[in-house]
């Protein structure tokens, strides 16, 4: 069977609830929701007053990890200065998972991680997850979407490291040695998924990606590119494979001009490698029904 991917053009705060209820799977207690808070000078991220009433909606808090790079959001304090000054904090309680520390999450049958990752230790608060990503281009992975924020995002600074290295390293000094193995790295992405996954189950993740903002470059960029494509609009779906294969398919696709930088990124980084291994993994699959939920009206 096709996974279903729902669709809406409106990128507003109704249509996030309407497509957040058009996939039928509540969430329950305590919910952690992803996003990328976005580095400081960049200024692509997702608005939080789009985002405001999903949040509130399902009591959520924002969690997010430290990054393995250098930038603002390196440590806590800076990153909870990051966090108060795109707004956030105004919107929800957020929370620096690694803050405190970090823990193993088992990855079971996949062999670059070698059996695990590390994620923030604030995870095991949580009961369910919102994977609510900004669909964009990536510098390292070609794009950013479900299977990014789900992965790279919820690692800790440390697993960050061992992701990018491809397992070699959990040092974020070290990673940049390790960094010449793309197809690893994207695998090792996927396997990380998988960890977050088992952990929570399927039944309590839902997939969320906004489509706007379309730059070449991700959230984490201090001085990304100016989008060159038109927003599309907002996809959700309860498989993270299909998701990210449809908006990836939407910018392959697409009769807009301004989408030849961003293919070209995505090309040149193989990006799609990682929803195959996906895939081939388990962890959805890249056969879907685009169901567009404005016509069901």
């Amino acid at each position: 069977m096709k996974s279903k991917v729902y669709f809406t053009k409106e990128i507003s705060s109704d249509s996030l609830l309407k497509i957040y209820a058009a996939l039928g799977q509540a969430l329950e207690g305590k919910v952690a929701v992803k996003i990328s808070t976005g580095e400081p000078g960049g200024h692509n991220f997702l608005n939080p007053q789009l985002i405001k009433p999903l949040v509130n909606a399902v009591n959520g808090t924002i969690v997010e990890c430290c990054t393995a790079y250098r930038g603002k959001r390196f440590s806590p304090k800076s990153h909870w200065q990051a966090i108060k000054d795109h707004g956030f904090l105004d919107i929800a309680p957020c929370d620096i998972m690694d803050e405190e520390g970090e823990m193993k999450l088992p990855i079971s049958g996949e062999n670059h991680l070698q059996g695990y990752n590390l994620v923030g230790d604030h995870l095991k608060n949580y009961n369910s997850l919102m994977i609510l990503s900004h669909f964009k281009g990536h510098a390292m992975g070609g794009f950013g979407g479900a299977l990014k924020n789900m992965s790279i995002g919820i690692a800790s600074r440390n697993g960050k490291a061992w992701i990018h290295s491809v397992g070699r390293t959990t040092s974020p000094t070290k990673m940049w040695f390790y960094v010449e193995d793309q197809d690893g790295f994207l695998e090792s992405m996927a396997e990380a998924c998988k960890g977050v996954i088992d952990y929570f189950t399927p039944k309590n993740i839902v997939y969320i990606s906004v489509a706007n903002n379309l730059s070449v470059d991700c959230d984490c960029d201090s001085n990304p590119k100016e989008p060159e494509m038109k927003d599309i609009g907002i996809f959700a779906s309860l498989d993270p494979v299909a998701l990210d294969k449809c908006c990836y398919d939407q910018i392959m696709n697409s009769t807009d001009e301004g989408k030849a930088s961003l293919v070209k990124r995505m090309k040149k980084k193989n990006a799609i490698h990682m929803v195959e291994r996906a895939e081939e993994i388990g962890l959805g699959s890249s056969e879907y029904e685009l169901v567009d939920i404005d016509e069901e009206k």
